[in-house]
């Protein structure tokens, strides 16, 4: 297997662009941060009867972003909106020209959201409850992958491209995953960042959860009330420092490192201790090569609530050590509000401007000191410091957690990877679908080519039924959606299945990074419509808590104990297969030594309704094709960490890669370009030759319009001998975001039942033009000419 991989890489911030509450660019957010200006202020665009305020950071000028995703005349959405300005000021900062200095394929998108477009859902649900047809297309920005692949197609960039869910960490996590891709060497810049627009679920969960300020926020102060609610997007471009000296390229600051880890403590509340989130400001240090005594400012999550504040305090005393009373600690989210998952991505750039000016930020509002807290919050306005490197902070809901560490242009480069490169083999299976539980019922399900699904309505679904007590008591399952208890049973048997359940300290230390295409679509329903009909005080907390895509991977978490690095990815049909990228690329890296992988589905009646009304699924195609719950769990680890344990190995992950068509939300390339592309640079990653693999696991479901690009791309690198495709979608359904680790599993099946016993190639696309493609093999990878 090749290895591009640039042991200790640089990667800089080329430029960034912001629309926040403070104006329409990344320098009027600054110098308002800069000089401690609230802009927080009675919120115009949405009824605040009865929340607990009437407050919120709002973006007062609505930008029309030049690129025209929506229908002339047709819905918009202000996520989407926020996210395109947001990149026009970022790339235009950057000078670069896309497919002159920098190859089209070469740059690619990552995008952190906590909401996506529920806006535009928020809307098309109230003009159902109203007896009007809403607009088929306000269905197609509602999933978190719409944003990716509108900032992909705006720019023209055809390289790797998704969307990443953490809640309020969100961008946050982008940039960390950003940063892996490029020191992989898949791809020289990826445009990165975040954005989130107001929704009445927001005000009205955080309401019910009695966490909103009736005064603009006051973090780390005695006083402190709760947190005030903002919306805007951050953007950056993100290049290897070898590109950037290569194209001139301006350099604001340099990305050394990143820490993730999940709590496992509570779905809404941090652990009182800041015990996760030390741990992903412990890891942030490590993996940047920096010690305590290096760092004097972070940018803290501050949200201004009793309990974050002070955990997070906790946490930074826990991680820093003595150091931590010489560091300063400030909220920007004093001025313009919690921008959830945009979040990250806006107190980057605040972060990398202070260092650029030698500025640390302030906290505005502050009232004193909380014992609890204690911590320099530079109170009033910026204070002159000499910085050399700066840590930000995000933590989300379901406990997961993100540093972030940025240096000074010119300064201290990137340690190289804590371990070498190491294989990254498959060691656990949990499957649950349609066919039953277990991968061995999977299997008989597609030899013996029996069909899944019942007709719904004008749409054949393919539903799972499971013992839900493994995902935990009876009244722990009340607090969980169908998904995550999927999650939960998926991985635990996953975790039996490698022989990883019975050492406390290694699941502990394992990650999880889940794919997931819809969601918790069941709990956003159940929480937005009774809001909607009735009003606030119809917001049940209970619920609200599960409405994060995140959400799965945070009761996982709860469930099994797992605290390692965490994520979920969000990349529409293609979701499982980049989780399964971001986890390979955090293995490689040896960030982390095992993390499961599940991807999981489930469809409410809302979901199903929102299906039927696009054109692609009532085409005579549509009638073909079924949709299918799922949930599908693989362990992947490095080779060294399953050979000390003695572990199973199924297959080995040879290489991966993802291309975008570019053409927009919900459109493909008709002749499967990004397809190819795909296929292709999964091959040079693996080291393999077309001729060397014996089957591809398609992506196609049944239908025509999706499927037929994938046939022409599969013609074009196969050539005219050909090769064995297997579509088991046609035969198992859809099962939207799982479509990855079906295969996988099924790969794993054909081997047993004594196949060609050669890797094969695993397609996943979402429909609007992104591809993944996985190289699997069998143990022990065979060597052929």
């Amino acid at each position: 297997m090749s290895d591009v991989r640039s042991q200790g890489a640089g990667v800089v911030i080329a430029a960034v662009g912001a629309i926040t509450p403070h104006g329409t660019s990344a320098e009027a957010l600054w110098e308002g941060v800069r000089a401690g200006r609230v802009a927080i202020a009675p919120v115009r665009r949405l009824s605040m009867d009865h929340y607990q305020t009437t407050l919120g950071g709002e973006v007062a000028e609505a930008p029309r972003p030049g690129y025209a995703y929506a229908a002339p005349g047709g819905s918009r959405d202000f996520s989407i909106d926020f996210a395109l300005a947001a990149a026009e000021e970022a790339m235009a900062g950057s000078g670069l020209r896309v497919g002159t200095d920098i190859p089209a394929e070469r740059w690619g998108v990552a995008y952190g959201t906590c909401h996506g477009g529920w806006r535009s859902a928020e809307l098309a649900l109230r003009e159902v409850h109203e007896g009007r047809s809403p607009d088929w297309r306000r269905y197609t920005f509602v999933p978190p992958q719409a944003g990716a692949e509108a900032l992909s197609a705006a720019f023209g960039l055809k390289g790797p491209v998704f969307s990443v869910n953490t809640a309020c960490a969100a961008s946050a996590h982008a940039l960390a995953h950003a940063l892996e891709v490029i020191r992989s060497g898949a791809a020289d810049a990826m445009l990165v960042g975040g954005s989130d627009a107001f929704t009445e679920s927001a005000f009205a969960g955080f309401s019910s959860l009695w966490s909103l300020s009736p005064q603009p926020a006051a973090p780390y102060s005695k006083d402190r009330s709760g947190l005030t609610l903002g919306e805007g997007s951050g953007m950056l471009v993100l290049l290897s420092r070898r590109v950037a000296e290569r194209t001139g390229a301006p350099v604001v600051a340099e990305v050394l490192g990143y820490g993730l880890s999940a709590d496992g403590h509570h779905p809404t509340a941090p652990h009182p201790e800041g015990e996760g989130a030390a741990r992903a400001i412990r890891a942030a240090l490590d993996s940047s090569g920096l010690v305590a005594d290096d760092i004097r400012y972070v940018n803290g999550h501050g949200t201004g609530t009793q309990k974050n504040d002070s955990a997070e305090s906790n946490a930074v005393r826990a991680a820093l050590g003595a150091a931590a009373e010489k560091i300063s600690l400030s909220s920007t989210k004093s001025m313009i509000g919690h921008l959830l998952g945009a979040a990250g991505a806006v107190e980057g750039i605040v972060t990398a401007l202070a260092l650029r000016d030698q500025v640390a930020p302030p906290t505005a509002s502050f009232t004193g000191a909380d014992p609890q807290c204690g911590l320099d919050p530079v109170a009033g306005t910026g204070r002159p410091m000499v910085l050399e490197t700066a840590l930000s902070n995000n933590f989300g809901f379901a406990g997961a957690n993100a540093t972030i560490a940025f240096a000074r242009p010119g300064g201290r480069g990137a340690p190289p990877p804590a371990a070498g490169p190491d294989d990254v083999v498959v060691t656990g299976l949990g499957v649950i679908t349609s066919a039953g539980e277990g991968p061995e019922a999977l299997w008989e399900a597609y030899a013996a080519g029996r069909r899944q699904g019942v007709p719904e309505n004008s749409l054949r679904v393919a539903r799972v039924e499971f013992d839900r007590s493994v995902a935990g008591t009876p009244r722990e399952r009340r607090r969980m959606d169908k998904v995550s208890q999927l999650a939960i049973a998926s991985c635990r048997a996953a975790l039996d299945a490698a022989g990883a359940d019975r050492d406390a300290a290694a699941v502990a230390a394992t990650g999880v990074v889940l794919g997931t295409a819809i969601g918790p679509m069941e709990s956003g329903e159940r929480f937005t419509v009774p809001v909607l009909r009735e009003g606030v005080q119809e917001a049940n907390p209970a619920v609200f808590t599960n409405t994060v895509y995140n959400g799965a991977a945070g009761h996982v978490a709860m469930a099994l104990g797992t605290k390692g690095p965490t994520s979920t990815l969000t990349s529409g049909h293609a979701a499982g297969a980049a989780a399964l990228s971001v986890a390979y690329d955090m293995l490689r890296a040896g960030r982390v030594e095992r993390v499961l992988v599940p991807a999981v589905e489930a469809f409410s009646a809302a979901t199903l309704a929102a299906y039927e009304s696009i054109p692609l699924f009532g085409s005579a195609s549509g009638r073909r094709y079924t949709l299918a719950e799922a949930g599908i769990a693989l362990l992947l680890e490095r080779r060294s960490s399953a050979e000390r344990r003695g572990a199973p190995v199924h297959a080995v992950v040879l290489g991966h890669a993802t291309a975008s068509d570019a053409c927009g939300i919900g459109r493909w390339d008709a002749a499967g370009e990004g397809v190819e592309r795909a296929m292709r640079g999964a091959l040079r990653a693996a080291g393999l030759r077309p001729r060397q693999v014996a089957a591809v696991w398609a992506s196609a479901a049944g239908l025509a319009a999706a499927d037929r690009p994938e046939q022409a791309a599969l013609a074009r690198v196969f050539g005219a001998g050909g090769v064995r495709v297997e579509a088991p979608k046609r035969v198992l359904g859809e099962p939207a975001g799982a479509g990855a680790q079906l295969a996988a599993v099924l790969a794993v099946g054909a081997w047993r039942a004594g196949g060609d016993l050669r890797p094969v190639l695993v397609n996943s696309s979402s429909l609007g033009g992104t591809h993944t493609s996985l190289v699997l093999s069998p143990v022990p990878v065979p060597v052929t000419e």
